[in-house]
């Protein structure tokens, strides 16, 4: 809780503002009842009606300073919560910016998203909460029964035996319902998790007619939050009957050896009055503790899950800078292996290439023989276990990211579009270009034509990712989106895959006008009979490395997928 609760360093002059002004709302709260005892004693039983007057006018001119603190704290308290909520939240969507794929790998996308909504909420309001009436609370407690004490310190003792016993009851309520609390917003990450797959997969969902398995199974998640959730209120509702139960048996104690007191001379009525009406006060204030703990609790867990992403250390550590800017885009592997963390099985074994500056390279292989994984090597979106990824040279350690990257033009397999125009979506790969480079982009993607047709051209909408656009289409302007950069290097990860034959063609013509290394994954022998280069990986390990024709000379495997898709065979069933 230590870190997140740092963010509040900025707001502490508005903080102790509003925390002074709750304190003059509480004092005004702890005389009100020794002002009422002095207008009982000295004002009604004695009949003297300036005496009533004057502490009914001192009464009247503290309500107003209570109310003007009142709303002035309120104001000042939504200030601090507003701005530390913002703070926490940009701070962690920072973070998450900076995660190398292996701390991705750690949190599910549907868990970050309620860290960042819902817990961060709940931090957000118990801070409002704080300043405006939850510190104020226990301090009525304390505060209350100071001032029984100092008006009647024999009748207040049964306050003095009562509050530790309510304390000490609160306190384990509040461990207890921190740890169920947690396990709640754990449940709520599933939901969210599988809302999220569902609305993802709804195409499919809809044409496998499985509305009904995922409505259980949205169900279930839901069931479970459902119980979680009751269980942990029915133990912060428990704690009501038994505040209640306790300090109105004090009250009536108090009310009961206080009428004793009175008819024996051993304390004036207007005392009694006074310290039933700090019980009452005392009463109130402890009803409120339910809602404290609830808060308190629920702020605890998710304090907890801010802070758990906020102190992960990313696996992607930033370059010294020793290497300047990615300028021929010569790429070399030496050795290099790689597993995924907490993995023993490796995904790639003893790779060593070299894709010399200016030339294409392509990348064979079966499902799972690790070729997307070595792409992402290259712009270290993940860190190879040993060996060495060298760039003109130099291990891509060296350079700083913001180096290395704007070097490359990377097209992941699953093309992806965000909200916005066709020319943002370009743009995107570089922001500071002009209409006539996205243009030109387009139309060495080969999408112009398609755009144009469109009925806004570059500026119609495209839908949260591209969902109104075909394969093909998406495929074209995430390749449009990386050659708008300009790359030293260009990846593309099987981004031909939906085009046809002639439109592959056609862009494979029109990249190879560009002065970069091109690099890309491919299941056609069509398209990697054209590169200067193939390498053909086998379960992690190089197969082969060769021209088409020299691979075609002396590797069986190749031939083996030459013969496949000539006869229409898979290349899964060809190996």
């Amino acid at each position: 809780m230590t870190r997140v609760f740092s963010f509040l360093k900025p707001y502490r002059l508005p903080a102790g503002l509003a925390l002074l002004l709750m304190l003059a709302e509480l004092a005004v709260e702890l005389l009100q009842p020794l002002i009422i005892a002095r207008i009982i004693d000295e004002g009604i039983l004695q009949k003297d009606l300036g005496t009533v007057w004057l502490w009914g006018g001192v009464l009247l001119a503290m309500s107003v300073l209570a109310f003007a603190s009142g709303i002035t704290n309120s104001f000042l308290a939504s200030r601090v919560s507003q701005g530390f909520a913002y703070d926490i939240r940009s701070s962690l969507f920072k973070k998450v910016q900076s995660f190398a794929f292996s701390n991705l790998d750690e949190f599910q996308p549907s868990s970050l998203i309620t860290r960042v909504t819902n817990d961060v909420n709940t931090i957000q309001m118990t801070v409002f909460m704080s300043l405006r009436i939850m510190i104020r609370a226990p301090l009525l407690v304390i505060g209350g029964t100071v001032m029984a004490l100092f008006v009647n310190a024999r009748l207040a003792m049964i306050l003095v035996i009562a509050i530790p016993i309510l304390i000490f009851f609160l306190l384990w309520v509040m461990k207890t319902g921190g740890a169920m609390f947690r396990a709640v917003q754990e449940r709520l990450d599933r939901v969210n998790g599988v809302m999220k797959e569902n609305l993802s997969g709804m195409r499919i969902i809809k044409a496998f007619l499985n509305s009904g398995y995922e409505i259980k199974r949205f169900t279930g998640a839901a069931e479970d939050l459902r119980k979680r959730t009751a269980s942990v209120l029915r133990l912060i509702e428990m704690t009501m009957p038994v505040l209640y139960f306790v300090m109105n048996a004090g009250i009536i104690a108090i009310l009961w050896f206080g009428a004793s007191e009175a008819a024996a001379g051993g304390a004036k009525v207007g005392e009694v009055v006074a310290v039933v009406n700090y019980a009452l006060r005392i009463t109130a204030a402890i009803s409120m503790f339910s809602f404290i703990i609830m808060a308190f609790s629920r702020t605890r867990a998710s304090s907890q899950r801010v802070a758990e992403v906020l102190e992960t250390e990313s696996h992607l550590l930033e370059g010294q800078g020793t290497a300047s800017h990615a300028a021929d885009g010569r790429v070399e592997f030496r050795n290099v292996g790689f597993h995924y963390p907490e993995m023993d099985t490796p995904v790639l074994a003893n790779i060593s290439f070299t894709a010399e500056a200016g030339t294409s390279t392509a990348i064979m292989g079966s499902t799972g023989s690790g070729k997307s994984t070595l792409f992402q090597l290259i712009p270290r979106l993940y860190e190879p276990s040993k060996g060495k990824v060298l760039i003109n040279g130099h291990e891509v350690e060296t350079y700083r990211l913001k180096d290395l990257r704007s070097g490359i033009g990377y097209v992941p397999q699953e093309s992806m579009l965000f909200t916005g125009t066709v020319k943002d979506n370009i743009m995107w790969g570089r922001p500071d270009a002009s209409i006539d480079e996205v243009v030109q982009a387009a139309k060495d993607a080969q999408i112009h034509d398609t755009i144009a047709s469109l009925p806004d051209g570059y500026d119609t909408l495209v839908g949260q990712k591209g969902v109104n656009l075909s394969g093909g289409q998406k495929q074209r302007l995430s390749i449009a989106r990386a050659l708008i950069r300009k790359p030293a290097i260009l990846l593309l990860d099987d981004s031909t895959s939906a085009l046809d034959l002639q439109t592959e063609r056609k862009l494979l013509q029109a990249i190879s006008t560009y002065s970069c290394t091109v690099i890309m994954i491919t299941q056609k022998i069509s398209t990697a009979s054209v590169s200067d280069q193939i390498l053909l990986l086998d379960e992690g390990e190089m197969a082969a490395c060769g021209s088409h024709k020299e691979l075609l000379d002396r590797s069986d495997m190749y031939r083996r997928i030459w013969q496949s898709q000539s006869e229409g065979v898979t290349m899964h069933e060809a190996l």
